[in-house]
Order: structure tokens, then sequence, then C-alpha cells
């Protein structure tokens, strides 16, 4: 149960009285009210919602009803005059009395309808989600549904609250939202994985090649960009946009169309990025973990037709520690090279095996980066710094010209093989959460337009006048300052927080290569 400061029922419920005779409230409130009461109340009050069960007797009905405000169920008893109709997946509008249920019941307390109206008549027999257990799989086929199940609502609602959280730091910090656009000139990674935007009557025809917008547009794949050019204007932006990539993985981190949290300051300092990134998740999984909803991510599931439900007992086990280590100040800090050695002294010493080879040239992989996650991190995110040139895109700045060198943290019984940089680095880092992997990367930003110009070149980009690039060469060309941002993925962060395994199940029309339902 939950602690709650006590106080007369009735007086809450008085409190917000609206003119009409019956006050709709939600059940989560309907609830936290009765917890904190100290006697029964003689108000009636109004609830609507979805019948997720009934069960009817000779006397009277047992009605379970849902509303999206809490995984909680409220039980509704019924006259049988009253119970015509009624069955799983029907909307009513119930008006009645609360009163403590007989000890011994899961639920602390339940409600005496005195009227019951049938807002939306359902098919019980054929309405998909009955009471059993549901596969993730078969719930991605019917998204619009899904939303209805206790552990989706809660994930709706845990995608609100963060984006209140997240607003609000943001604010306390003072940011500036901003709206960039979704249509752009340009593949802000320099991967090709885009989609490419016409109008439906506009598709290429024989002596037709006329673009609706003069020239090919794409759907953004970031927005860092032109949060570049807000930030030569503000101190500080940021925006949670959605971000479209055509990107072919068919796996549980990527989605071609996802919310992405980016951010854009000033700054000469690729710890002060770190910092601020740091700061920013561990006050989101503050909030969380001190809600509503991070107390009802540990408790058991209402009801077992959600996927998740039995993965409750596993959630309650894992989440506590995962908040734990996301409160845990200094969270560990390698340079890339570093993390390559740590890697490669492992695989001498016979501790792990990699599918993938260990290679300074060719990038960590899923495996190397949750291997860094749990030994390094043991538990808590891990930051990896200064990535070769090569395998980054061409906006980064040289580590040579970075002016804050990084002061590296780990555990200090580690002797990792003595690796030396191959090559040119950059100024970035990569967050590598435990489970997850990577859910942050961020860079500071080149800002000298010669230096630019060269590295745009050289990952074979356009620099002439009339590019699509000529503007963001602009940005440099007069009044450039030094500068720095970050990307999130907000979804995979949500993954964390719930303890959700796949980025397709915290989303509510999720979008990969060969689907797209809604």
């Amino acid at each position: 149960m939950f602690p709650y400061r006590t106080t007369s029922l009735s007086a809450i419920f008085r409190r917000t009285v609206s003119r009409t005779h019956h006050e709709r409230r939600t059940i989560a409130a309907v609830l936290d009210a009765a917890r904190s009461s100290t006697e029964a109340s003689t108000e009636a009050i109004e609830i609507t919602g979805h019948i997720r069960t009934i069960r009817n007797q000779k006397r009277l009905s047992f009605a379970k009803l849902g509303d999206g405000s809490t995984t909680e169920e409220l039980q509704v008893i019924i006259e049988p005059a009253q119970a015509k109709g009624l069955g799983t997946a029907v909307a009513i509008d119930v008006t009645g009395r609360l009163r403590p249920c007989p000890p011994g019941l899961r639920q602390s307390h339940e409600l005496h309808a005195e009227n019951v109206k049938i807002l939306g008549s359902a098919d019980p027999e054929t309405y998909p989600v009955q009471k059993k257990y549901h596969t993730n799989e078969f719930l991605r086929t019917i998204p619009h549904l899904r939303l209805r199940t206790p552990f989706n609502a809660l994930l709706a609602r845990l995608r609100s609250d963060c984006d209140y959280y997240v607003s609000d730091f943001f604010r306390i910090k003072s940011y500036i939202r901003v709206q960039p656009p979704l249509i752009t000139s340009s593949d802000c990674e320099g991967a090709g994985e885009v989609f490419s935007v016409r109008p439906q009557d506009n598709a290429p025809k024989e002596g037709n090649d006329e673009e609706f917008f003069r020239t090919p547009k794409y759907l953004t794949v970031s927005s860092q960009l032109h949060l570049e050019a807000y930030v030569h204007e503000h101190q500080a932006v940021w925006t949670l946009s959605p971000t479209f990539r055509a990107e072919r993985s068919d796996t549980p981190r990527h989605l071609s169309e996802f919310y992405m949290l980016e951010a854009e300051l000033r700054t000469e300092s690729l710890d002060e990025l770190m910092d601020f990134t740091e700061d920013l998740i561990r006050h989101v999984a503050g909030k969380v973990e001190n809600s509503r909803l991070g107390r009802e991510l540990l408790m058991p599931p209402a009801t077992s037709q959600d996927s998740e439900a039995g993965k409750a007992l596993e959630r309650t086990e894992t989440l506590p520690a995962r908040f734990a280590s996301l409160r845990a100040a200094h969270w560990p800090r390698l340079t890339y090279t570093r993390a390559i050695a740590l890697l490669q002294s492992a695989v001498d010493k016979g501790s792990v095996s990699f599918q993938h080879p260990i290679s300074w040239s060719s990038g960590l992989q899923l495996e190397h980066e949750r291997y860094i996650a749990s030994t390094v991190g043991q538990g808590k995110p891990v930051f990896v710094t200064h990535y070769p040139r090569h395998l980054k895109p061409f906006y980064m700045l040289s580590s040579s010209f970075s002016s804050s060198p990084l002061q590296e943290s780990q555990p200090p019984s580690e002797e990792p093989t003595q690796f030396s940089a191959e090559g040119e680095t950059v100024a970035c880092f990569d967050l590598l959460l435990p489970t997850v992997a990577e859910v942050v990367g961020g860079s500071l930003r080149e800002h000298r337009l010669d230096a630019l110009e060269t590295s745009m070149r050289s990952h074979g980009l356009p620099t002439e006048q009339g590019s699509s690039l000529e503007w963001y060469l602009d940005l440099r060309r007069w009044g450039s300052v030094p500068h720095g941002g970050f990307g999130m993925g907000f979804d995979r962060l949500l993954c964390y927080l719930s303890g959700v395994e796949s980025v397709r199940d915290v989303v509510g029309w999720p979008r990969w290569v060969g689907r797209c339902d809604g």
C-alpha cells in the first residue's frame, strides 16, 4: 500500500466538486483519497472506464473497472437489473458510493453502484484482449487495443510524466525549447538512411522530374543542425521531437520512427556536456522512482492480460538496483581507446569471448558496449569518449583542439593491454546503460569554418555555394561560437526506467522495417 496523509474522505471529495451533482474522478484519485481517509464517504462519485472483467452472480455482479489512471482496478458492485448488457470491454459511466472492502481482499475499497450507464457496447466474445496471457508479439498486432491493457496504459503515463520532468529540468536550467523542422534538406548523420518526402501526386513520372520543394527533401534523422542555428542566438536550446531513420535493423533497440531528445549549448568542455547529461537523467529517474508510476512498476499485475505481467517479479528485483545506480554520483568515464584495451585484455585473459573481433578501427558492437557497461560501470551508466574520427559524423570537433582533456575514471583493479590511438579522434561521448547499451550520444561541434569544410569534404559532402548544407556553413562564416550538444533516445530511456526489453513496447504505434500498423 502507499503512504498517504490522513484526512477526511468527504472533505477531499468536496474540495473539487463541480456545479454538477456528482463529481467525475479517476480511479487513481478515488483510491488515493480513500486510503488517506479516516472515515467513509457519504458523497456520491462518478467514474467512467472500461470493464476489464465481470463476474455475474444471482444477487450481485462484480465488475473490474479500469480507466488508464492506474494499474489498479476498481471493483464495482452492481445490482442484476443494472448489469444487463455489461461485459468485458464495455465502456460505462457509473455513479455510486465508495465503501471499504471486507478484510482479506486485494483491493482496499469498492464502489457500490447506484446508477450504471453504458457509453459504448462491446461483444466480449470477440474482443481480442481476453482475460489471459498475451505475448508482446500478439499485442503489437493490435496497437489500438493494446493501449487499454493496464501496463501499456502505465507506459503511456510514464512517457507523459517523463516529458514533463524533462521540460521542468530544462526550464530550471534556463534552456529555450524550440521546434525544428521535420522536413529537411540533409542527412545529419551522413549514413544515407533517410525517408524521402514528396506528395503522392508528384511521384516520379516519365518526363516529370519536378520536385515539390524544387530539390529533394527528407524526414529528419536529427534536429541537431537546426539546434546549432538556434544556439548562435540563444545560450542553450533543446527539443523533443519525432525522428525518422530508414534503418533495416530488426532488433528490440531500433525503430523507424522514434523520439529524440536533443540539446545544444555554448561550451568548450566535453566534461560539461557529460555532467549535464548525467544530471538530466538522474533528475528524471529520481522523479519517476518517487512517483505513483515508480510504485506501480513494482506492484504485482492486476490482470494477466499484459505480456509484461509475468515479468513483474523480475522488475521488482531489478528496478530498485537500477534506480540506485542512476542516483549514484560520478558515473565512470573512459576513452574509446581505453575501452578497446579493456576488451582486448578481457579476451586475452579468457574471461570473455565475443562474436565480433576487437578492433580500434572497427568500432564497438552491441556486445562490446554491454560488456563495458556491466564490468566498468558495475551497474552504473558509463561514458565512452573520444572515438576515432572516421566512425563519427562530420560535424564533431577534433580531440586535439578540445580545450578540456577528459579525466578518466574506472575501476583501479583493471590493468588492460596498452593500446594507443591509431588515428585522429573527436571530442565526443556515448553514454552506455546496462542491458540497453547506447542511449545518449554527444560531442563538441566543429565551429571553425576551414576545419568544418575539410571534414565535410573528407566525408564526401558538398561545400560549394548552393549545396544543401550551405546554410550550415554560414553559421561558421558569420559569428560562430564554440558549442556542443547531445541526442538522447527517449524511447530507450523509457525502456530502461520501466524494465521493458523492447522499444516496440514503449511506443503506442511502433514502426520498424516491414511493419507500420495503424
